[in-house]
């Protein structure tokens, strides 16, 4: 007999037919004549009641049945006669697969922390919390494939090991098979990575946009999709070393098309996750986040407001606000300045744009005014910077200059600037950090909660 999914049986109405279901026991409860087993086998948020005739089965076999327990129930699905439920399984043959002795299953009782739950990750996705934030997360990767993919974009592979920083900031693990005991060195005493294997010093990739944007030099419209790494000794609630990145790289983008794009991606995906993952989310909202719907809908209901940095720096300057870092302009601004304007000011989402190019990346476009820089972020409640992005600089003669005034490496980026000399164009792109889209989308407060297995400083257990 075919297994059946508990989320297809929850929304049947064909009563009376013998099913197979396969899960594992949330709870178990009853008297000495009948048991009641709430199942679950991940594909829901909700459990399934198995109800068991112990004279049937026999008390000796149904004890190993306990929280966590692994079975296989053939029965009866029958209306349900209790609240809270529209059907259940009458069982007429079960099966254990693997048992969980409650002496030691760290999941025996409700309410534990999260902070507890993160150090028994690879059991965390059994929890209701975690079963909800990690199918959210689902939906939201499927969300962003099907965006892009209707709107004519190429799913395109960059590089995980790479020789070049795109972000400039120096903070990248680093990728080599030398004996890090004793390292062939030059005769200047540095290390000789001409012996490595790739032949000069590589890393992992902070971000696949300099060859995002090389893709779309030639395919017109891309995306990425995959791993970034910062090796940044940050120990925040919105800091990971692993995370995901997405990233559109689109020639013949300028500013205002990159910021329609970003607007209308995001909410694109949330309302693909409020539609799809409707009973997660209200249970988030309810155990976690009494504020969670509305404020997805507080997104998705307002146009997003656009303005320069210089006009943001102003409003926040004349607030009378008490901030806890001070405002200025050449300031790189904080969350709670993100969040000010967002929450108290306009009360929308924001999109900021022209910040200045000292506090931006070295390919953004510059500006007439030689001060910015035709960068943007879009700034979301709670959580402030949800995307950065920007119109990327064209003239070869600009970037090569702003790369030589930051004494970055012509060695790493000789390739980056040649697509400049050849058929340059116009294009614009923006990096969404993945983590902080399920962050906003599942209301939970640490970034680590909604990745199953979270890199930070001291932490890659499993």
């Amino acid at each position: 007999m075919e297994r059946t999914k508990i989320v297809d049986l929850l929304t049947t109405t064909e009563f009376g037919k013998k099913t197979l279901i396969k899960g594992w026991v949330r709870t178990r409860r009853g008297n000495k004549n009948v048991a009641f087993i709430a199942l679950n086998d991940g594909s829901a948020i909700h459990n399934i009641q198995v109800v068991v005739d112990i004279a049937k089965f026999g008390e000796e076999f149904l004890k190993p049945i306990t929280t966590g327990a692994c079975i296989g129930v053939v029965g009866w699905l029958v209306e349900s006669q209790g609240q809270g439920q529209s059907s259940e399984i009458q069982a007429e043959e079960i099966e254990i697969y693997g048992t969980a002795d409650p002496a030691v299953y760290p999941l025996q009782k409700k309410g534990h922390s999260l902070e507890f739950l993160r150090e028994i990750a690879y059991l965390r996705p059994r929890t209701n919390t975690f079963g909800a934030i990690f199918r959210l997360r689902h939906h939201l990767a499927y969300a962003i494939h099907e965006y892009f993919n209707k709107q004519g974009f190429f799913y395109f592979h960059t590089p995980i090991i790479t020789g070049s920083d795109a972000e400039g900031a120096g903070s990248m693990f680093q990728v080599t098979v030398l004996d890090i005991e004793n390292p062939v060195k030059t005769e200047g005493g540095k290390i000789d990575y001409s012996q490595d294997f790739f032949g000069h010093s590589t890393n992992l990739t902070v971000s696949g946009q300099l060859e995002g944007e090389l893709g779309a030099m030639a395919l017109g419209g891309i995306y990425t999709f995959g791993p970034t790494f910062r090796a940044e000794n940050s120990n925040t609630p919105r800091h990971l070393a692993e995370f995901w990145m997405i990233e559109p790289e689109v020639a013949f983008n300028d500013i205002n098309a990159n910021m329609d794009l970003a607007e209308d991606f995001l909410k694109y995906v949330i309302t693909y996750a409020l539609e799809h993952g409707k009973d997660d989310i209200e249970f988030l909202n309810k155990m976690y986040d009494n504020e969670l719907v509305e404020r997805l809908n507080f997104v998705l209901d307002k146009r997003f407001v656009r303005l320069t940095y210089t006009e943001g720096v102003e409003i926040l300057e004349k607030s009378g606000w008490k901030f806890e870092f001070p405002v200025y302009w050449g300031a790189d601004l904080q969350s709670e300045h993100e969040r000010f304007l967002v929450e108290e000011h306009f009360k929308r989402p924001v999109i900021l744009t022209d910040y200045p190019k000292e506090i931006k990346s070295f390919y953004m476009k510059q500006n007439d005014d030689g001060k910015t820089v035709r960068g943007m972020d879009v700034l979301f409640p709670r959580i402030g910077e949800i995307i950065g992005g920007s119109e990327r600089e064209a003239d070869y003669q600009k970037l090569l200059n702003r790369v030589q005034e930051l004494n970055m490496s012509m060695e790493n980026l000789w390739w980056y600037l040649d697509t400049r000399k050849f058929g340059t164009a116009p294009h614009a792109g923006f990096g969404l950090g993945f983590e902080r889209l399920v962050l906003f989308v599942t209301g939970m407060q640490n970034i680590r909660d909604v990745i199953p297995f979270p890199r930070t400083p001291k932490n890659a257990e499993f």
